[in-house]
């Protein structure tokens, strides 16, 4: 299966080495990673960032076209409300979705059975997307 690291997921396996080693183990990698993610996980000093660096060179750091940018336009404008996902979020969940069978790796807790569930098309903004993927929420049984 196909991973994709929101900056909440890249920080996970930043800080829990043993659940990276695990997913290399089961064949789930090397993961993808939105080039946009950089900017919320990283700080741009090369010194604060060295793990996120280190994780990151084992990561496939994937260009954003118009086309990936134009779906996660799509899928902000169907989830409206008053709280729709960061563009970020559905730049990552857009990736995810284009690759297909992917999954999104995040820190996000806020799923709508609980942390550890796998849900149909939950952004991590926990609004509802009209989408095929399954979002997947694995932060609490990999612990923070």
């Amino acid at each position: 299966m196909t991973l994709v690291l929101d900056s909440g997921g890249l920080s996970m396996l930043v800080k829990n080495r043993a659940r990276l080693e695990e997913l290399r183990r089961r064949g789930e990698g090397p993961a993808l990673v939105p080039a946009v993610v950089l900017a919320e996980a990283l700080t741009g000093n090369h010194r604060r960032d060295f793990h996120e660096n280190r994780l990151l060179r084992t990561c496939d750091v994937h260009t954003i076209d118009e086309s990936i940018s134009r779906s996660a336009a799509a899928l902000r404008t169907a989830v409206g409300g008053t709280r729709p996902p960061s563009a970020v979020d559905a730049i990552v969940v857009a990736l995810a979705d284009h690759v297909g069978g992917a999954a999104v790796l995040t820190g996000d807790l806020r799923g709508p059975s609980g942390p550890g569930t796998t849900c149909r098309a939950r952004d991590p903004g926990g609004s509802y997307l009209r989408s095929t993927l399954a979002y997947t929420l694995l932060a609490a049984p990999w612990g923070r």
